[in-house]
């Protein structure tokens, strides 16, 4: 899009570009997502920037009525195999919190200044300052959601200092920690979270969501003891155990999807409900872009369909089912693990090497198992071998992976196959442009393939 396309989709309030850019007004110092139900300003004092961090790196806080820090994430992330998107995807995960910049770079196999230069040139902004702002956000959510008190806040969000978290509140939204807190939208306060209760999350999706196909899969899917699936079709929670980098965690997302008012915009979407219990509260930022890649919440169903319903063969698929998403994985290992030995062979598994949990919750009883503890257990079979490859780094099924380059390791390990692989591409790295091997899928698809076969596996599980 120009600058001209981009007015116009933020002169009629267009949800579909929410996280695809941003716009700041030179007169106020404000930015905001695209389907701000704010004034339109004049066009001479608007600018755009491609991310958040861009914006607040030019002097811009964020707005207080549209609040642009809560968008879903910009899809084109989960399409671009290249290094920014690499780059995007790893610190969304948190890696330069928890690894630094240098972390970030040998993660990508370029050096500080090439991933500083490549960033900077085409978002605006470094991985510091994306991390950053990253870190404002977690600490509004936790600020709003939470009764932490505010120095416990600042080093569960990735600050290194009070001071330091202090600043960055007051720059990115003009005022200060305990005014922000007070600032909670009406009825917050309410489900605020308490040490017993997790804290409350709202993980925005774009455009229309098919939320019952992606319960059925996981639900169909579900490993005992890891996660399950209660309630009946349109009201069902999916619960499951998280391990994380700091400690663990559990979840329950509820189903029925939440609608935004009428007014704001052309369909801007909406969001899941959810709820996460964490041993170690600076694994939020983490576990809620996992769960984003679990239930694919930053795609784009507008591009998707758009380029999918032009197929005679899937344009009545589209029709019948808009938005249908392709779920990921929060443990890559998971995926791998239920297509080698199926889900029965993985509650087995689960049960023999996963970790008791310290309170076990209703059916969630246990951790999946960790690649190194299987690579020892069952060191043999293509199981054993996959395990070890992930344990010692050969192979990496995480989202700063190179895909084409995992997808080559894979295939050099024993009793590795084609859909094996292909299947490993769209749960655990998510490629949103994978056709299973054997399959007649045209490039006219590209590069939402993905999504084609899931239209298509949907058809027929209807029609059976």
């Amino acid at each position: 899009m120009d600058e001209d396309s981009r007015y116009e989709a933020v002169r009629s309030r267009d949800g579909r570009f929410d996280g695809a850019f941003f716009f700041a007004v030179q007169t106020t110092g404000i930015y905001c997502r695209p389907s701000c139900p704010a004034v339109t300003p004049k066009r001479h004092n608007v600018r755009f920037f491609p991310t958040a961090a861009a914006a607040q790196g030019s002097g811009f806080r964020a707005c207080r009525r549209c609040r642009p820090d809560a968008v879903p994430g910009s899809a084109d992330w989960n399409v671009r195999a290249d290094v920014v998107g690499r780059a995007m995807r790893l610190i969304a995960d948190g890696i330069v919190d928890r690894d630094g910049v240098a972390g970030l770079a040998a993660r990508l196999g370029y050096s500080a200044r090439q991933v500083q230069r490549q960033l900077t040139a085409e978002l605006g902004a470094g991985p510091v300052a994306l991390a950053r702002a990253q870190r404002a956000h977690t600490a509004r959510v936790l600020l709003q959601t939470t009764g932490m008190p505010v120095t416990e806040i600042a080093f569960a969000s990735g600050f290194a200092s009070v001071r330091q978290f202090n600043d960055t509140v007051r720059e990115v939204y003009d005022t200060t920690p305990t005014d922000l807190r007070a600032a909670a939208p009406r009825g917050r306060e309410a489900r605020r979270a308490t040490p017993g209760a997790g804290i409350p999350l709202r993980l925005a999706y774009r455009g229309p969501y098919q939320a019952r196909a992606v319960f059925d899969q996981l639900a169909r899917e579900a490993v005992p003891g890891v996660e399950e699936v209660t309630g009946a079709p349109g009201g069902r929670t999916h619960r499951r155990t998280l391990r994380l980098p700091y400690g663990t965690g559990l979840v329950a997302v509820a189903e029925r999807t939440r609608e935004p008012r009428a007014g704001g915009g052309t369909r801007p979407g909406g969001w899941l409900d959810a709820r996460l219990h964490l041993t170690d509260p600076r694994d939020l930022t983490t576990a809620v872009q996992r769960l984003r890649r679990l239930f694919d919440l930053d795609a784009d169903p507008y591009a998707v369909d758009e380029r999918l319903g032009t197929d005679p063969r899937l344009a009545p698929l589209v029709a019948a089912r808009p938005g249908l998403r392709s779920p990921g994985a929060v443990d890559p290992l998971e995926p791998a693990v239920r297509a080698l030995v199926g889900t029965a062979g993985a509650e087995e598994l689960v049960r023999r090497y996963g970790k008791v949990l310290d309170a076990p919750c209703g059916g969630l009883t246990h951790l999946f198992p960790e690649p190194a503890v299987l690579a020892e257990a069952e060191p043999d079979g293509p199981l054993g071998a996959l395990a070890a490859a992930l344990a010692d780094g050969t192979v990496r099924l995480d989202p700063g992976a190179d895909r084409d380059e995992t997808e080559r390791a894979l295939l050099a390990l024993p009793g590795m196959d084609p859909t094996t692989v292909a299947t490993l591409r769209v749960r655990a790295l998510g490629d949103p442009d994978v056709a299973p091997p054997g399959t007649e899928v045209p490039d006219a698809w590209r590069p939402w393939r993905s999504y084609a076969v899931r239209h298509l596996c949907a058809a027929a599980e209807v029609a059976r």
